[in-house]
């Protein structure tokens, strides 16, 4: 298994780079989120995925060791190849992956391309507990005020108000108190809606 590759950057695309380590050019296919993350320098580091299959060796870079965990753990899931898995790391950035399954968020990760309402479901059933184990407690609070402000939502549309406009009203209320309650999210939107 190759871990990363330290080298000099000698071609680069928005989807893939050739890494020169030592003579031997590396084809290193990447995420846009990556690609953003490359320096302007030549001399550069990726932590890698090897997928071997029977007609190919395919290397996949990350700048950060934790994009690389997260495009791991989506591979493990049935349905998720690893081209859906770097569109989704081009589409969100690893902490919007994260958040998301945390929060059982189908409609962030139903809004990468390729993926379905089944698939998206599936990302969150199977993804979830792993998530919340590898990345400790500090996302417990996350998954609350999401949930707290999903239940909020939901009373909302319930109620007749139009999804976007509070939608952007309950993110506005959970980014100033992360510990809001339902029920104050609710009685803070009304007065603002």
């Amino acid at each position: 298994m190759i871990h990363h590759l330290q080298g000099r950057l000698v071609e680069k695309t928005p989807t893939d780079v050739v890494i020169d380590c030592n003579g031997v050019g590396y084809f290193v296919n990447i995420s846009l989120n990556t690609f953003s993350a490359l320096p302007s320098s030549e001399s550069v580091k990726l932590f890698t995925h090897l997928q071997v299959r029977e007609d190919a060796h395919i290397l996949y870079g990350f700048s950060t060791v934790s994009e690389r965990e997260i495009f791991r753990l989506l591979i493990s899931v049935s349905g998720v190849g690893t081209s859906t898995a770097r569109t989704m790391l081009s589409s969100l950035s690893p902490q919007q992956v994260k958040e998301a399954i945390a929060s059982s968020d189908v409609a962030t990760i139903q809004s990468v391309k390729g993926i379905g309402a089944k698939t998206a479901q599936r990302v969150l059933l199977d993804l979830k507990d792993k998530i919340l184990k590898v990345y400790g407690l500090e996302d417990v609070s996350v998954v609350s005020s999401n949930t707290n402000k999903n239940e909020a939502l939901s009373a909302l549309e319930t109620l007749g108000f139009a999804r976007k406009q509070a939608e952007k009203v309950c993110d506005t209320i959970v980014k100033n108190d992360p510990t809001a309650t339902v029920e104050d999210i609710i009685k803070q939107a009304l007065k603002k809606l």
